[in-house]
């Protein structure tokens, strides 16, 4: 075969290559996430369902030896970790739910590093829930210089101490895992308010920038020309 037929030969089979590859890429990056989940919440109520799937295995051999198969255990534990969340939420709502709350956090308070790690967390998750004073909750800051824009949650406005500056602590997460990243504080006036929803920050972060609306604000209104 000549050079001239090989050349667009091999062109071809390198665009068939990259379409094949961006094509399962993302159904892989779903399983990934999928099992990761999977294997979490299966971890979870593994220490006890496997001792007792197999102990039901064992009573009845003739027809449970199924109850000792490694994916029939993790799916057990997972439905049960599922329905433990599903029954802390559903007691969370109620009046004695409440009660068993204040008394687990009353105990979290009088242990030293755990009640730090409870209470941020808390009141991190509870700040994002609602709308701060001033701001929009998603905003764009100048990072990490002027011309360039990171996503970012506010998670409260403070007061500059002589002046009574309006400044807010502003989350700064990482693609593509968001539970990482940056604290900064910025003036107030130099955020660029969105009007995004948390769920749609986290959407753009998470896929790094391949899920988001079609348009966004960049430039603050005051230097618009």
């Amino acid at each position: 075969m000549s050079p001239d037929l090989q050349a667009p030969q091999r062109a071809s089979l390198q665009r068939l290559f990259v379409t094949g590859l961006l094509t399962l890429l993302p159904i892989w990056l779903t399983w990934v996430v999928i099992k990761f989940v999977f294997v979490l919440l299966s971890s979870i109520s593994a220490p006890w369902v496997v001792p007792l799937s197999e102990n039901i295995a064992d009573s009845f051999p003739n027809y449970m030896s199924w109850g000792k198969a490694l994916w029939v255990q993790n799916t057990i534990a997972m439905v049960a970790t599922l329905l433990v969340i599903l029954g802390v939420g559903v007691l969370a709502r109620r009046v004695i739910g409440q009660r068993l709350l204040g008394w687990f956090e009353a105990f979290m308070a009088k242990v030293p590093l755990a009640n730090m790690v409870y209470t941020s967390v808390r009141k991190l998750l509870d700040i994002l829930q609602t709308k701060p004073g001033s701001t929009q909750r998603v905003v764009l800051i100048d990072f990490p210089h002027r011309e360039m824009k990171a996503i970012g949650l506010v998670t409260r406005v403070l007061k500059e101490e002589g002046t009574g500056r309006e400044l807010a602590a502003v989350y700064v997460p990482t693609t593509p895992n968001p539970t990482s990243g940056y604290l900064e504080v910025v003036p107030v006036e130099l955020l660029t308010p969105t009007d995004w929803t948390v769920d749609q920050a986290m959407g753009f972060i998470i896929s790094g920038g391949a899920v988001a609306p079609d348009t966004m604000p960049f430039t603050r209104a005051g230097e618009r020309k």
